[in-house]
């Protein structure tokens, strides 16, 4: 067979020493997922195609969990439905025992939708409404106060439903890490944390039962969680020594990084990133340290998201064009923009031919279908010549894509998930145009053109 033709092109070399990686890129590639082949996934289900483990999942939530507790054994897990809030995968998480995490109204319907109960779910977030309250206090759910305000409506819902909620309150406070979180909650360095716990214990309207933090998000620190940790079990022993109330758990929310790498970032995250291992030793050992924990074991709650969920995440996209830019580099031109995978604007993301590649490679950018200049998945990196048609992997890429994507030129894909029977299954349908308009009215006189 005649072979295809590619254009030659001229690559600037630079002379120098070489840097701890290597001279040269080396892209591996794959071809299927969870034992099912790419190409068979494509024909299934078309292209682009975004595709989750379930085996993945669940092994992932287990070694967290596993690890977590060998260094403080009580220990509770809330799913995180900002994170990814497809029913099949919170499911999933809740058949392992977790329980749910929301931070508005709209995810505190989609977990009890799911058959969460009340009591099973924390609800966090500055901007709870007053039905909201209402509901997450008659149901029994345990509600984390962001800041006064918050707490004056509960006190007021509280009164007119005639009950007593369990609450916590959220905390932030100075970890090393920066910026601090200092919009959420209520600082610890300057007492207005226990302030706020001493408003609430003389309103008598209200349970405290748990303090809470969430210090930040893809924290490289791991020891960040230590001095969190500490911040908070000092907090409840001062509550405990002042106030005479003890509470019943510590929450230090999510934030744990996964294994994608940011774009600031020099390190691949795979090498860079903290293991679980290392966030469970510097929580467990704050929590050994204290007399708080040692007299009353609280429980140690964790609101993990990210590092659960982005390994188990793919995205299938196809060659729709590519070109040769002014610069020397190649463009390749996918039919998956950052509509889809919205985190191409955070971390590097790897991408990975489908099959394996001879000869030499080539800088090249990857891009979206969309016609806005910022729809680039990759920056340049490194690759062999690829065909229209054939297909590319995106991986790790799990978290917050299907919560953040945007219904924007283009209608977001199908999303299979691969059961651990290694069955393939339908749990997102493509979008359709009546999808995009059926909340749509046009007016009367508009309807004639």
């Amino acid at each position: 067979m005649k072979k295809t033709y590619t254009a030659p092109h001229i690559e600037r070399n630079y002379s120098g020493t070489m840097n701890k990686y290597g001279t040269k890129s080396v892209v591996r590639h794959q071809d299927s997922i969870d034992g099912i082949p790419v190409k068979k996934l494509v024909e299934s289900y078309g292209s682009p195609l975004l595709v989750l483990s379930e085996s993945q999942i669940r092994r992932r939530y287990q070694h967290l969990t596993e690890v977590m507790k060998m260094h403080y054994p009580r220990l509770e897990m809330a799913w995180s439905y900002k994170t990814n809030y497809l029913g099949a995968v919170c499911s999933i998480y809740h058949q392992e025992g977790a329980k749910a995490e929301v931070v508005s109204g709209m995810e505190y319907k989609m977990a009890r939708r799911l058959g969460v109960p009340g009591k099973d779910i924390i609800f966090n977030g500055p901007g709870k409404r007053k039905e909201d309250l209402e509901l997450a206090i008659r149901e029994g759910a345990r509600i984390q106060i962001d800041h006064l305000d918050e707490l004056y409506l509960i006190e007021k819902t509280a009164t007119e439903l005639d009950t007593i909620p369990d609450v916590a309150i959220r905390v932030n406070m100075d970890t090393g890490v920066y910026p601090l979180w200092t919009r959420f909650g209520f600082n610890y360095e300057n007492g207005e944390a226990f302030r706020a716990i001493q408003r609430l214990l003389s309103g008598k309207m209200m349970n405290i039962v748990g303090l809470h933090t969430h210090i930040g998000t893809f924290m490289l620190d791991a020891n960040a969680y230590y001095l969190a940790a500490k911040a908070l079990l000092n907090l409840a022993q001062k509550v405990q020594d002042e106030l005479g109330v003890v509470v019943k758990y510590i929450d230090l929310g999510g934030g744990f990084a996964s294994q994608n790498t940011l774009h600031e970032q020099y390190t691949p995250g795979e090498l860079s990133s903290p293991t679980f291992d290392h966030y469970a030793s510097a929580i467990g050992a704050a929590f050994n340290e204290s007399r708080f924990v040692s007299e009353n074991l609280p429980t140690l709650v964790l609101e993990t998201g990210r590092a659960l969920i982005d390994e188990a995440g793919y995205l299938i996209s196809s060659v729709i064009g590519k070109k040769n830019l002014p610069t020397g580099e190649r463009a390749i031109i996918l039919d998956a923009g950052v509509n889809t995978v919205i985190t191409a604007w955070w971390y590097k993301l790897k991408v990975l031919p489908t099959r394996p590649f001879p000869g030499a490679y080539q800088n090249t950018i990857f891009y979206g279908p969309l016609c806005m200049n910022i729809d680039m998945i990759r920056q340049a990196v490194p690759f062999p010549d690829l065909y229209t048609g054939e297909q590319v992997l995106v991986h790790p890429i799990g978290a917050y894509n299907n919560t953040q994507w945007m219904q924007f030129i283009e209608y977001r894909p199908k999303i299979v998930l691969i059961s651990e029977t290694g069955k393939p299954e339908l749990i997102r349908d493509k979008e359709e145009l009546s999808d995009i308009i059926e909340r749509e009215y046009i007016p009367e006189h508009l309807k004639q053109i």
